[in-house]
């Protein structure tokens, strides 16, 4: 780490970041010659679980971190890697660190909503000369988890759905994970919208594949901080930011479906950072029960 600082700097503090699953992060502050500062962060993967995938994970996210330079897409600028653990106690990642902080609060909601939406379709509409790999689907018919006291009728017609084969699909450059917990905001109370997207982290999970999926992913994950009807609201406003989902609705409730019951196998994983962040009232439980309202208002509008 310290051979990626230059002559007279060293690391003055170091501070942990809130809300990863798969990795640790923490901020650090470098105290420069001239007795400033600056910040660095650094992505460590110390689960031996993810550990075992970490040298994927990181070069998926070195490539996906060169490719945006000079997008325009907020990503943190890459300083080094370490993906074997060759100079660093864990496998790691060392990027520029960004302004702005991730926020899951209510408040604002439906100003941060339409941002989300127009940051995911300027995502969409890159087109790398090389593709990432094709995504992979989190979940099978087979592993699904119905929460307690969920409507088994209406999660068997859910399960049913993607028991279909996969709709076609046109292939867009993928986020895979995006959701509030990797946007940063900036808060403008001085603005009348209230605040810009000042970044968009964790691109370890870069694919190439149908833009329902991320649409499907962000809806289930506001569905489950939020409310599902922010769900649903999530996909009508990527629509109308100029985003294009599949053309049938058949299609979209099918990525949609899809997303909301990979989330059934990782309720407790999700909801433990949204608690430590804050949101404390969002009990594995009350995830759960979140969840199934969201797949109950998927199904009811194939009606």
């Amino acid at each position: 780490m310290s051979r990626q600082l230059e002559d007279g700097e060293r690391i003055v503090r170091t501070e942990a970041l809130p809300g990863g699953i798969t990795a640790e992060t923490h901020r650090l502050t470098i105290g420069t010659p001239d007795g400033g500062t600056r910040h660095l962060v650094l992505r460590s993967y110390v689960d031996p679980f993810y550990v075992e995938h970490a040298e994927d994970s990181l070069n998926r996210e070195v490539g996906a971190l060169t490719l945006l330079t000079g997008t325009g897409v907020p990503a943190p600028g890459l300083v080094a890697v370490d993906p074997t653990a060759a100079h660093c106690a864990y496998p790691s990642l060392l990027m520029t660190h960004l302004a702005g902080r991730t926020v899951l609060d209510d408040e604002g909601l439906e100003t941060r909503v339409p941002l989300l939406a127009r940051q995911l379709v300027a995502i969409h509409a890159l087109r790398p000369a090389e593709r990432p790999r094709e995504y992979v689907a989190l979940t099978t018919a087979d592993t699904v988890v119905v929460p307690e006291g969920a409507d088994a009728a209406v999660w068997a017609a859910a399960i049913d759905v993607i028991r279909r084969p996969v709709p076609p699909w046109k292939g867009r450059f993928l986020h895979r994970d995006f959701q509030p917990g990797n946007v940063l905001f900036e808060v403008l109370p001085s603005r009348p919208a209230g605040a810009r997207i000042t970044g968009v982290v964790d691109w370890a999970v870069t694919s190439w594949g149908p833009a329902d999926l991320d649409v499907a992913h962000c809806s289930v994950n506001l569905a489950l901080l939020h409310g599902p009807a922010w769900g649903l609201r999530f996909a009508e406003a990527y629509e109308e930011a100029g985003g294009v989902p599949a053309a049938a609705a058949s299609e979209r409730l099918y990525w949609r479906v899809r997303d909301a019951l990979a989330s059934s196998e990782e309720v407790q994983s999700v909801s433990r950072p949204w608690r430590e962040a804050g949101r404390t009232e969002l009990t594995t439980r009350a995830v759960e029960q979140r969840l199934d309202a969201y797949v109950t208002a998927l199904m009811d509008s194939l009606g």
